[in-house]
């Protein structure tokens, strides 16, 4: 790692460009520029968001940035190939539980609870029906005693 940072700082300081206008130019802090130059791996929580900051630092400095992402991978692989099984054993001892693992919304299996607002609209629903009925039956009854009193006249008129 100590390799790459040698080569950003070379290039950098071959241009005649100060850390600060590096910093400024790739809107990242002053520290970040000077811990990658000096091969600080450890002060960048994520390998994935320093590999990026390799690739565009040196793009930016017009250095073959394939090559530099590349000798950062190859680095990588040597480092994490150092770690002894006992270590990655420990490691997968201090993992949580699964029970406390956040689950996408498409794998939550959801239990079927039925709310108040449920029953209040399924009530609604059959007093609406029922209002209906009720008013249909009137209806016809109204009509029937209507035709019933035509029907009679039409007798008592003959």
């Amino acid at each position: 790692m100590k390799e790459i940072g040698e080569k950003l700082k070379e290039a950098r300081e071959a241009m005649g460009i100060s850390t600060s206008e590096a910093a400024e130019d790739l809107k990242l802090e002053v520290s970040q520029i000077e811990n990658l130059e000096n091969g600080d791996m450890e002060n960048f929580k994520d390998i994935y968001y320093l590999k990026y900051l390799i690739r565009d630092y040196s793009k930016y400095l017009g250095l073959n940035k394939e090559d530099l992402v590349s000798e950062f991978n190859e680095y990588l692989f040597d480092y994490t190939s150092k770690i002894s099984l006992e270590d990655i054993k420990q490691a997968k001892e201090l993992v949580k539980p699964e029970e406390n693992v956040v689950k996408s919304p498409y794998t939550i299996e959801r239990k079927s609870k039925i709310s108040i607002f449920t029953y209040a609209a399924y009530i609604a629903l059959v007093v609406i029906l029922v209002l209906i009925l009720i008013f249909v039956i009137v209806e016809f009854t109204k009509q029937d005693n209507d035709d019933n009193e035509a029907i009679v006249m039409s007798y008592v008129t003959k």
